[in-house]
C-alpha cells in the first residue's frame, strides 16, 4: 500500500502519456505541410514553418474542437490547403498562427517579437472582433477590418478563405442553426471574394459545401443523378471528344482534350429540380487545354468550329478582354452529335493554373521571382473605391454595399483610359460615376457612352466605354437616387440627401426664429455673434445651432418659448 501514489497522480501520469503521444501525432500531421511547401519552393527553409506550429501547438494546448479532436488540427489543415495552393512561408506560419490571438493568452505583441511585422499583420487581418464589445456589429466590422487589412496585402484574404473551407468541411459537427448562418455568410460574402480573386478551386468546394448545408435534399437528389449518369454521359459525348482531338491534331496542335464534370451547384443553378431533363452536356464542359501561346488558343478554337458546328453569338473572348478576376480563356458553345449542345472552354496550361488558382498562382510566381507584379494584375480598384468612404458608412451599409460589388454577375464597363469598372447588369452612368468616387458621383450631371451623350439613368451594356460630364454647381439629386441600381451609389447619393434635408430644414427653423426675432425689434445674427443663441442651444441639448433650428422646423422646439428663452439670456 505504501508503494501506492497518491489519488489521481495515476491519472495524471496516464493524461501525461495520451497528450505526449497525442502531440506526436499532431507533429506527424504537420509532414503533408511541409512536403507541399518544399514541392512549391524547393528551395525553402522549413525550420519557419515548424516553430510556428510549436508556438501555435503550445498555445492551443488542452483546446478541443467540436469534432472532440485537438484544436491544433483546425491550423495544420488550413495551413496544407495554403501550401498546396503554393503560398509562401510567412503566410503558412500566419496560417498555424491565424487563431492564437483570438483563442488563446497568446498576445499580438508576443507573436510579432516571436515572428516579427510580416506574419503579425497576417494574423491580425484575419483576428475576429470581440463579440462582447461590439455586439450584433461584430461580424461586419471583422469585415470591415479584414478588408482594410486585405488593401495592404491580399493574403489577408487567402488565409480567410481557407479557414473558411476547412470550417465547411467540418460544419457537421455545428449545430443546425450555426451550420445554416455559415454557409449563408459563405455564399454571400467568401464564395464572391474566391471568385474576385479567381480561386475557382476553392469556389468550386465552397460552393458544394454550402449547397449541402441550405438545401440538403436538393443537394442529395442532383449528387445522386450525376452520379448515375456520368459513366452513361462520358459514352455519349467521346464521339465528339474523339473528332475534336483529331481536328487540333490535324492542325498540328498539342493539347488535351478533357471532360470536365461541373460541380453540383453550377449545375443545380442551370436544372434547378428539372432532374428529369438533365443532360450529357449539362454535367460536363468540354476542356481543351493547349501546349503552346495565346496565339495557339485561336487555332484550337478554328479546330473545334470545324469539328462540331458553333452556335451563333455565344463566343466568348478572356483573352483579349481577360476579366477582372485574372480568368483568361476562350469560351464557346458548339452543337455535336445528335444536336446536344455543348460548351467548350480552351486555355493554355498557364491559363488554366490561373483558372484554378487565380491570386494564390501569382503570388506563389512573384516569390519565385518568375513575375514582378502582381496587384497589377488584379482588378482591386472596386476594393479601393469600397475603402474610400467605408469610414463614414454604418456596418449594415458598408456590409450591403459590399455584397453589391462582389456580385457574380458582372458586366465590365470601361473609362476613356482603359480602366475596367465591374457593374451589375442594368447598370447606369450614375453607378458608373459613384464607382470611380464620390465626388465624381455627386456632380454628374451626364455621361458620353461608347461617344455619343446619355443621360444618368440610361442603362449600360457590357464594354461601353463611358466618360462622365461632372459640373461644380451639380448636386445629388432624388432624379439620380431613382437611376442608381448599385448598393454604393444609392447609399452616397441618400446620405447626402439627407445632409441636404438637414440643411434646408435647419435653413427654415433659423427664418422662423429670425422672423419672430424682427417682430420683437431683435436681430438674430447679433444674438448668434454675443453666443446668446449657442448658450440657448447647449441648454436644451443642441451642441450645434443648426440641430436646434432644425428642430424648431420639425415642432421639437416651441418658437414662442425659444424667442422668449433668447430674447431674457444673460449671456
Amino acid at each position: 500500500m505504501g508503494d501506492e501514489q497518491p489519488p489521481g497522480r495515476a491519472a495524471r501520469a496516464l493524461r501525461d502519456v495520451t497528450s505526449r503521444a497525442e502531440r506526436a501525432a499532431n507533429m506527424a500531421a504537420l509532414d503533408p505541410v511541409l512536403r507541399a511547401h518544399r514541392a512549391g519552393y524547393p528551395k525553402s527553409r522549413l525550420a519557419p514553418v515548424r516553430k510556428a506550429y510549436e508556438a501555435a501547438e503550445l498555445a492551443h494546448r488542452g483546446q478541443r474542437r467540436k469534432s472532440g479532436e485537438p484544436y491544433i488540427i483546425h491550423p495544420i489543415e488550413v495551413t496544407l490547403i495554403l501550401a498546396e495552393l503554393g503560398l509562401d512561408t510567412a503566410t503558412l506560419q500566419a496560417a498555424l498562427l491565424h487563431d492564437t490571438i483570438e483563442d488563446t493568452s497568446y498576445t499580438l505583441d508576443e507573436l510579432r517579437a516571436d515572428f516579427g511585422d510580416e506574419v503579425a499583420v497576417l494574423v491580425d487581418g484575419v483576428t475576429k472582433l470581440d463579440g462582447s464589445r461590439w455586439g450584433e456589429r461584430a461580424e461586419a466590422e471583422t469585415f470591415r477590418k479584414m478588408v482594410l487589412a486585405a488593401a495592404a496585402d491580399l493574403r489577408v484574404l487567402l488565409i480567410k478563405l481557407a479557414d473558411r473551407l476547412h470550417n465547411l468541411r467540418t460544419l457537421g459537427f455545428q449545430p443546425a442553426h450555426k451550420r445554416q448562418r455559415i454557409a449563408r455568410q459563405s455564399q454571400e460574402l467568401l464564395i464572391p471574394f474566391a471568385e474576385r480573386l479567381g480561386m475557382y478551386e476553392l469556389k468550386r468546394e465552397m460552393d458544394d459545401l454550402c449547397f449541402s448545408v441550405l438545401q440538403p435534399e436538393a443537394h442529395a437528389a442532383i449528387d445522386t443523378a450525376l452520379a448515375a449518369r456520368e459513366a452513361g454521359g462520358r459514352l455519349l459525348l467521346d464521339p465528339a471528344v474523339r473528332r475534336l482531338r483529331a481536328a487540333l491534331k490535324d492542325q498540328r496542335l498539342s493539347a488535351q482534350v478533357i471532360l470536365h464534370r461541373r460541380h453540383l451547384w453550377a449545375v443545380h443553378l442551370d436544372v434547378g429540380d428539372h432532374l428529369d431533363t438533365l443532360q450529357p452536356a449539362d454535367l460536363f464542359r468540354l476542356l481543351v487545354l493547349v501546349d503552346g501561346e495565346d496565339r495557339d488558343c485561336y487555332i484550337a478554337l478554328g479546330a473545334v468550329h470545324t469539328s462540331m458546328s458553333p452556335v451563333p453569338g455565344r463566343l466568348k473572348d478572356f483573352i483579349s478582354l481577360p476579366r477582372f478576376n485574372l480568368y483568361r480563356a476562350l469560351h464557346t458553345r458548339v452543337i455535336a452529335d445528335g444536336g446536344k449542345v455543348m460548351d467548350v472552354i480552351i486555355r493554355t496550361r498557364q491559363m488554366h493554373r490561373m483558372a484554378e488558382r487565380g491570386l494564390a498562382a501569382h503570388i506563389h510566381d512573384v516569390a519565385k521571382g518568375q513575375r514582378a507584379d502582381v496587384a497589377g494584375r488584379i482588378d482591386l480598384e472596386w476594393l479601393r473605391r469600397l475603402l474610400a468612404w467605408q469610414n463614414d458608412a454604418t456596418s449594415a451599409d458598408f456590409l450591403e454595399s459590399l455584397r453589391g460589388d462582389l456580385r457574380p454577375d458582372l458586366i465590365a464597363a470601361f473609362t476613356t483610359g482603359g480602366e475596367v469598372i465591374p457593374l451589375p447588369p442594368g447598370a447606369t452612368p450614375i453607378d458608373f460615376a459613384y464607382a470611380l468616387g464620390p465626388e465624381i458621383g455627386n456632380h454628374a450631371i451626364g455621361a458620353l457612352v461608347n461617344g455619343k451623350l446619355a443621360p444618368l439613368h440610361a442603362r449600360l451594356d457590357n464594354g461601353a466605354v463611358v466618360h462622365i460630364l461632372t459640373a461644380d454647381t451639380a448636386r445629388p439629386s432624388a432624379e439620380g437616387l431613382n437611376a442608381a441600381t448599385t448598393p454604393t451609389a444609392r447609399l452616397l447619393i441618400r446620405r447626402h440627401l439627407a445632409a441636404q434635408q438637414e440643411d434646408d430644414a435647419a435653413e427654415t427653423g433659423r427664418r422662423m426664429v429670425a422672423d419672430a426675432l424682427a417682430a420683437a425689434g431683435m436681430e438674430l445674427l447679433d444674438l448668434e455673434c454675443r453666443g446668446v443663441s449657442g448658450s440657448v442651444a447647449g441648454r436644451l441639448g443642441y451642441r450645434e445651432l443648426d440641430d436646434m433650428y432644425a428642430a424648431v422646423e420639425a415642432g421639437a422646439v416651441d418658437l414662442a418659448s425659444l424667442v422668449a428663452e433668447l430674447t431674457t439670456d444673460p449671456a
